[in-house]
């Protein structure tokens, strides 16, 4: 067994320790209760609508949920001791958040699936939740390395919410219209983030959708090399090592 997927089982008992897949689980009987008070011939609007904000958010709440729990159960200073990569540990930690997120939207799609009315591209909607999962787990753990405390993690959250997501927000309900407006919102990972996933109910440009993906994927990676380095400063900080 490689030690990265010792790793992820690790990450895997870590989250069911913590009740995150469980509360994967209650997030997703949440968005179906609203899914289903919404009395419309087709909810594929809606289910893009609440896909776009849980993995958004979910993404980077996860990530500090279990980064502080480990904290205070004193894992982070075992990984001094451990012959541990840093790459292998941290992207463990991401693909077990990205299986949370896949969980929660697995059963509101499965919901919306046999009781609603619902049309998009299921292989398209995976491909959609990695890549933008992926990129909100980073930047969860860059708000985590500046972060005390799990409260100031999410005040942390809640600023990249305002100034990334609720701009998109606007832009969808058209309560802010105009080209300029719609153009620099190009600019923003979020903006990236809902076309791919608008994309898989079809209407959208090919290349809109393949400039979003390499947005987001070139983005992954950039944000990948600063976790990795902040990594050890925030290990030390936090062990007090």
């Amino acid at each position: 067994m490689t030690a990265f997927l010792v790793l992820f089982l690790g990450e895997m008992q870590r989250m069911q320790k913590y009740h995150i897949l469980t509360a994967s689980v209650i997030v997703s009987f949440f968005w179906i209760g609203m899914l289903h008070l919404i009395e419309v011939p087709d909810i594929t609007a809606f289910f893009m609508i609440l896909v776009f904000f849980d993995i958004v958010s979910m993404a980077i709440v996860m990530i500090g949920v279990t980064v502080f729990f480990e904290k205070q159960e004193g894992v982070l200073k075992s990984i001094f001791v451990s012959p541990i990569n840093r790459l292998e540990f941290l992207s463990s930690k991401t693909i077990a958040n990205l299986i949370s997120n896949l969980l929660t939207i697995g059963i509101v799609y499965l919901y919306a699936l046999f009781f609603q009315d619902i049309g998009i591209n299921v292989i398209g909607l995976f491909l959609a939740i990695i890549l933008i999962g992926t990129f909100h787990s980073l930047v969860g753990f860059l708000i985590v390395y500046r972060s005390n405390d799990f409260t100031e993690m999410l005040i942390g959250m809640m600023k990249y919410i305002i100034v990334f997501t609720l701009p998109i927000a606007f832009d969808e309900f058209g309560l802010i219209t105009g080209e300029l407006y719609s153009n620099i919102l190009f600019l923003l990972p979020t903006k990236a983030s809902s076309t791919l996933i608008n994309a898989t109910a079809g209407g959208l440009d090919t290349g809109e959708i393949v400039l979003s993906a390499i947005y987001l994927l070139i983005g992954s990676l950039i944000l990948a090399y600063f976790v990795n380095k902040g990594f050890r400063k925030f290990v030390i900080r936090e062990s007090g090592v």
